[in-house]
């Protein structure tokens, strides 16, 4: 994104579940902050409320497959297939690979139908070494005009984003960021 516009894009992979979601609206709400959430086609197929109020509040969202798939365990075409299954719920142009790769023939194949969106700052908000202070140091530490942030909307991340979601928006706030979605 554009480095000399002191803005930044917040991201949520892996979602939408009934455990983290809500949270992480309510958070975004609170701070008024939009964000882009590349979202699981099967999460969002067993829990479509969830999706739409995604949606309903403003946010952008993405594909992030239908079952989280990793691109070189996959044929190029049963992959493609089922970001493409996954794109029937999700009804996006934006595309974010599971774990942040694909095969070049995967890129090729989805770069015409898709905006492929990767990101600069991966929180880590899902590993089990961290605690939720070490992710809110990730965000102070690496973040800078334009970066995409990737959070996670899911059961690994949960318990660390309920104080380092709210600590990252805050300290990015005071920074003075302005937060934008992908377009």
């Amino acid at each position: 994104m554009d480095t000399n516009e002191h803005a930044v894009y917040i991201t949520f992979d892996d979602g939408p579940i009934p455990e983290s979601t809500p949270f992480i609206l309510e958070t975004l709400r609170k701070f008024n902050v939009k964000a882009t959430f590349f979202m699981v086609g099967d999460n969002v197929r067993k829990y479509p409320k969830l999706y739409e109020q995604i949606v309903a509040d403003g946010h952008q969202v993405g594909n992030h497959t239908f079952h989280h798939l990793g691109s070189f365990k996959h044929w190029t075409i049963t992959y493609a297939m089922d970001v493409y299954d996954a794109n029937e719920l999700i009804h996006s142009h934006l595309f974010r690979p599971p774990h942040g790769w694909m095969r070049h023939a995967v890129y090729w194949w989805l770069k015409r139908k898709f905006t492929i969106v990767m990101w600069d700052l991966v929180t880590r908000d899902y590993s089990k070494w961290l605690n939720a202070d070490d992710v809110f140091n990730n965000v102070k530490r690496y973040a800078r005009n334009g970066s995409i942030i990737t959070f996670h909307d899911s059961l690994k991340s949960i318990d660390k984003l309920h104080t380092a979601l709210p600590q990252s928006l805050q300290w990015l706030k005071d920074q003075g960021y302005e937060f934008k979605v992908i377009p």
